[in-house]
This record gives structure tokens, sequence and C-alpha cells, in this order.
């Protein structure tokens, strides 16, 4: 599995970085990167529910 974000609909909010630093980042530009899409199972739970609390419903997770 592995997570993806929309970059046309995301706004940046951060929550998904707050949550799993390590998988998201904003760059300088408020455009955010993800540094290791794999869904493990160390991280599926984090990941999981950064997908959930996005605002803009901008992340999701692909098999």
């Amino acid at each position: 599995m592995k997570v993806e974000v929309d970059l046309k609909i995301c706004e940046a909010n951060a929550i998904c970085m707050g949550i799993l630093p390590e998988v998201f980042d904003l760059d300088d530009d408020d455009r955010l990167h993800i540094l290791n899409p794999d869904v493990t199972a160390d991280n599926e739970s984090a990941v999981r529910d950064a997908v959930a609390q996005c605002p803009r419903a901008a992340l999701t997770i692909t098999e």
C-alpha cells in the first residue's frame, strides 16, 4: 500500500505532517511532499489517521 496526495486539492494545512513528520513534509512554498509513500505495519495506523484527518480529503491510500 502507498499513501498519495492530490496536490490540486491539498491546502497544506500540515495536519498530516503533525501526525507523521517522517512521511509528510511541507516545503518553503507550502507544497506537501510525501517523503516515504510506503504504508507499512509500523506506520499504517498513523497514516490512516492522517488520511482521515485531512480537512480537504487530499490524501488516499492505494493498494
